[in-house]
């Protein structure tokens, strides 16, 4: 089973404070142009969407620099809606991390500077959350340097709780890019 977990584009979609509104427009008709076609206008870290080292570290690699190992592998779910502020270390598992994709399932919740150090410590291959953002500047900084890929803005991550499944999310390859709005799935075993 495929679920997806992304949030879909549309003039709808919320963006971060002062980031660019999405824009989809008509462009093209079938019965006036032979085929139908929208122009979309949106920012890079639009609706679901992955973070590269370069939207925060001076230098770091950008979204088409990046390995596609790095979008791809097994993924889980950690559940942090009942707390209170950003996510601290007592909340979550102490290990299991190596090579996985760890979603945050928050509420809107950012995590703390510490989660995202341990996280980096464990060996984690990205992190991903449903809230608009990961964390402040400094969690941003922590894992970029560490060239671990941020997800944010996922959806359906309920649905993945106790499962065994493995999480893709392929950016576009824009070159010089900062992040890219990606689809997001996982393959549920």
């Amino acid at each position: 089973m495929i679920i997806d977990l992304s949030l879909p584009i549309s003039e709808n979609t919320p963006v971060y404070p002062d980031d660019p509104p999405v824009s989809v427009k008509l462009w093209a008709v079938i019965d006036r142009d032979g085929y139908y076609m929208n122009v979309l206008k949106m920012g890079e870290h639009s609706g679901t969407h992955v973070d590269a080292p370069a939207h925060f570290v001076p230098g770091g690699k950008t979204i088409d620099e990046m390995p596609l190992e790095k979008f791809i592998g097994e993924g889980i779910v950690l559940d942090v809606r009942d707390g209170d502020g950003p996510v601290r270390l007592d909340e979550i598992p102490d290990g299991g991390y190596f090579g996985k994709m760890v979603l945050f399932l928050t509420g809107g919740r950012e995590l703390s500077p510490e989660v995202a150090l341990f996280l980096v410590a464990e060996g984690a291959r990205a992190v991903g959350t449903d809230a608009m953002s990961i964390g402040d500047d400094a969690v941003h900084k922590i894992l970029l340097s560490a060239e671990v890929p941020v997800f944010e803005n996922l959806a359906n991550l309920e649905l993945l709780i106790g499962l065994e499944f493995t999480f893709a999310a392929f950016p576009l390859r824009i070159e010089g890019g900062s992040g890219s709005p990606v689809r997001a799935v996982a393959f549920v075993e």
